[in-house]
């Protein structure tokens, strides 16, 4: 198939369904060393969730509690796997705003917008509801927030060598903790984390 590497294909410019990884190059501080799980990708901008920035004192008991879906008495009873589900911070954009990535055996009509065959996106209330019950996704994480890019803006950062991409798996995105997701993206790539402290960027 070419080239090892899964560079930026300008044939096929659309990235629905991959992780970006940060090059050393990356000039927005906002997103250095950050692994990105692409969402949607069209001619009108891109909009992605970051993977690998935790919330800080935040958790999701807490934040059912917070939302009012649970009883503050009730969040000792939530089943063990809801306890640990991950809250992270998916980016800059509609911080105050939830967004799901969870596998496919979950769908709400008009509400799940299947991504791959292995992850979907749910960002309504409804889906917090189900796993407080026990009946949601089997594998999912929650981010507030989002990453988006206008028209044409992220084809820009790949040409210039912001990000690399590959293809994304379920593993990486609901079995890794998240301070490890950055090394394993690269390593998907076929890059050694190493080796980038060493280089600057240059594909």
């Amino acid at each position: 198939m070419g080239s090892q590497l899964p560079l930026y294909d300008i044939e096929s410019p659309y990235l629905d369904g991959q992780i970006l990884v940060a090059m050393p190059g990356m000039m927005d501080e906002r997103f250095a060393r950050s692994v990105i799980y692409i969402c949607a990708h069209s001619a009108e901008g891109a909009m992605g969730i970051v993977l690998n920035r935790p919330a800080a004192n935040l958790n999701m008991p807490d934040l059912l509690v917070q939302l009012e879906i649970l009883p503050k008495p009730e969040r000792i009873r939530l089943p063990q796997k809801v306890g640990s589900m991950q809250v992270l911070m998916g980016g800059p954009v509609e911080t105050s705003r939830g967004f799901v990535l969870h596998s496919p055996d979950f769908h709400l009509a008009q509400s799940t917008l299947p991504i791959d065959d292995h992850i979907c996106l749910t960002a309504t209330i409804d889906i917090l509801r189900a796993i407080a019950r026990g009946d949601g996704p089997e594998n999912a994480v929650l981010a507030l927030g989002y990453a988006g890019w206008g028209a044409g803006q992220l084809e820009l950062e790949l040409q210039s060598n912001g990000w690399l991409n590959c293809p994304a798996d379920a593993e990486l995105i609901f079995s890794t903790a998240a301070d490890l997701r950055y090394e394993m993206a690269l390593r998907r790539i076929g890059i050694e984390p190493a080796m980038l402290s060493m280089e600057t960027g240059h594909a």
